[in-house]
């Protein structure tokens, strides 16, 4: 028993190295392979083919930012729930993953009535 453990664990350690070699080689080749002197063109903020115009920062709103938030929250209330349909129409499942998913719901239906109490979601 102890040296089948023993080899479990040689292999983890043997992929940690091959891991470990294969990037640290890619780093290597980078560093020899990379240009060293900087452009004037090389150095200027590219974005969608369109020289830059204007200051380089500009200032958004918090809003967007809870929006986004918010956004991701309920997508991934999504990717929960898809597989607890899955599983919930198993007969052994029971009440118990209809429970959970009430009190996931639950949770995620307070985050948005607290949300939409304080005004996030109002767009102005």
């Amino acid at each position: 028993m102890p040296v089948d453990y023993a080899l479990n664990y040689t292999a983890v350690a043997l992929a940690a190295v091959v891991a470990f070699g294969g990037v640290s080689a890619l780093f290597v080749l980078a560093r020899l392979i990379a240009p060293r002197r900087a452009t004037a063109l090389s150095t200027t903020v590219y974005e969608c083919g369109i020289m830059p115009t204007g200051p380089g920062q500009a200032q958004y709103s918090l809003r967007y930012y809870l929006f986004a938030l918010l956004f991701l929250i309920f997508e991934v209330e999504a990717v929960f729930i898809f597989p607890w349909v899955l599983v919930y129409l198993l007969p052994e499942m029971g009440a118990t993953a209809f429970y959970e998913m009430v009190f996931f719901l639950g949770i995620l239906l307070f985050g948005l009535l607290y949300a939409w109490r304080k005004g996030v979601l109002q767009w102005q």
